[in-house]
C-alpha cells in the first residue's frame, strides 16, 4: 500500500509540472507598429528681380545735312540698340527641405502643428497658420513696345511734290531730299526765333495771361526738338522685368549663372549661351555654423528619439556679380547654411508650449502652459 500511494501521487504530480514548464517556455510576441507624422523642416530660396531697360536709337533721315545745315559734326548715321541692367533687388522664400524630412514619433505625433507646405509650426500650441501664399511666375515673354505714333516718314510739312509749269507741262515735280533738309533746317531756325522774340517780349501782341505764354513756348520748344530729330536722331526707351529662382546648397560656396545677359537681347535664360553669365555667390557666416554645430550633441541618450528637430538658421552673404563686377549685395538668413538639432524630450509633453518659425525651422518661443 505504501509504495501504491507513492506511484499514485507521482502520476499526479508529474503533468501538472509539465504544464507549468511549458508555460515558461511560451515566448509570447507582441506585434509593435512604427506611427508617426511627416513633415520637413524648410530651406531659404533666393528670388533675385532684374529690371533691364533697352535703348534704341533711330538715326535721323537728314543726318547727312546735319553739319552742313544746322553745324551739328556728331549726328549718327547707323541705327543701335543696346540693353543694360538698370535695377536688381533680391528677396528670398522659404520651401520645405527634401534633405530634412523627419517623422514625429509616438505621443509627440499628435502635438506637432504643419503648415500648408507641411513645415513644423509648434509643438502642443495652437499657432495661427496662414494658407495663402503668392505663386510666383517667372516669365521670359518679350512684350509688345507700345507705338507712340511718332514716324520719321510723316513727320514733314514739306510737301513731296511741288506744282510743275508751262515748261514741264504743268507735271509734278519731287521735291528732292536735299531740299526738305533745307526747309526743315529753316523751320528749326525759325522756332529758336519764335523762342526768342517771344521771351525778350519783341511780338506786337502779348498773350493774355502767364498760362498762354507758357504753353505757346512749350509748343514751340516740341516743334523744334521733333524737326531736330530729322537730323540727329530719335532715342527711345523700354524695359522689362525678369525674376529667377535659386535654392542655395550648403555645400557649395563656388558662384553659379542665374541668368545671362546680352547687350542684344538683354536678360536671357542660364542656357542661352548668346549671353554673358551673371553669377550669384553665397558665403555662410561660418563662425555661427559651427558655434551652432558645437551645441548640438546631448547628454541625453534619448534625445531625438520621437523625432521632432528644429533648425538654427545660419547668415549668409550673397553677391550678384556681372563680368567681374558686384551689381548687387545683401546679407540675409540662409535656413539650411545652419545647423539642425534635436527638440529637448522634456520639452515635447504636457506641460510646454512651441513655436517654430515656418520660414527658417528656428524656435520662437518655448512657453509653460
Amino acid at each position: 500500500m505504501k509504495y501504491l500511494a507513492i506511484i499514485l501521487g507521482l502520476v499526479l504530480v508529474i503533468p501538472v509540472f509539465g504544464q507549468r514548464k511549458k508555460k515558461e517556455d511560451e515566448v509570447v510576441i507582441t506585434p509593435t507598429y512604427v506611427e508617426g507624422i511627416a513633415y520637413s523642416l524648410p530651406r531659404t530660396g533666393i528670388r533675385i528681380y532684374v529690371k533691364a531697360v533697352k535703348e534704341s536709337f533711330v538715326p535721323g533721315p537728314y543726318a547727312s545735312y546735319a553739319d552742313q545745315l544746322l553745324g551739328i559734326n556728331d549726328a549718327k548715321s547707323r541705327g543701335t540698340s543696346k540693353w543694360a541692367i538698370e535695377d536688381i533687388k533680391v528677396t528670398t522664400f522659404s520651401e520645405p527641405d527634401p534633405e530634412q524630412v523627419f517623422k514625429a514619433m509616438g505621443d509627440a505625433s499628435f502635438l506637432i502643428s504643419l503648415t500648408t507646405e507641411g513645415c513644423l509650426a509648434g509643438i502642443n500650441s495652437s499657432v495661427s497658420i496662414s494658407d495663402t501664399k503668392n505663386v510666383n511666375t517667372n516669365s521670359f515673354i518679350e512684350k509688345p513696345k507700345p507705338y507712340d505714333g511718332f514716324s520719321f516718314s510723316y513727320f514733314t510739312d514739306t510737301p513731296f511734290y511741288s506744282p510743275g509749269d508751262s515748261t514741264n507741262g504743268f507735271r509734278p515735280i519731287r521735291v528732292g531730299i536735299e531740299q526738305k533738309a533745307a526747309e526743315a533746317a529753316a523751320r528749326i531756325l525759325e522756332c529758336r526765333m519764335n523762342q526768342y522774340d517771344m521771351a525778350a517780349g519783341m511780338f506786337d501782341e502779348f498773350h493774355p495771361d502767364g498760362n498762354a505764354y507758357k504753353v505757346s513756348l512749350e509748343e514751340l520748344k516740341k516743334t523744334e526738338k521733333n524737326y531736330l530729330s530729322l537730323f540727329v536722331g530719335r532715342t527711345t526707351f523700354s524695359s522689362e522685368k525678369f525674376s529667377f529662382d535659386y535654392i542655395p546648397i550648403s555645400s557649395t560656396k563656388k558662384g553659379e549663372v542665374i541668368f545671362r545677359f546680352s547687350d542684344e537681347k538683354g536678360v536671357v535664360p542660364a542656357s542661352d549661351l548668346s549671353g554673358k553669365p551673371v553669377i550669384i555667390e553665397i558665403e555662410p557666416e561660418k563662425n555661427l555654423t559651427d558655434k551652432y554645430s558645437g551645441l548640438i550633441p546631448s547628454e541625453n541618450p534619448s534625445a531625438g528619439e520621437s523625432g521632432v528637430f528644429y533648425r538654427m538658421p545660419g547668415v549668409a552673404s550673397i553677391k550678384i556679380i556681372q563680368e567681374l563686377k558686384t551689381i548687387a549685395t545683401v546679407r540675409t538668413l540662409i535656413a539650411q547654411s545652419g545647423a539642425v538639432a534635436p527638440i529637448p524630450e522634456e520639452l515635447l509633453y504636457g506641460e510646454f508650449a512651441i513655436e517654430i518659425h515656418p520660414e527658417t525651422g528656428a524656435i520662437k518661443s518655448v512657453s509653460k502652459k
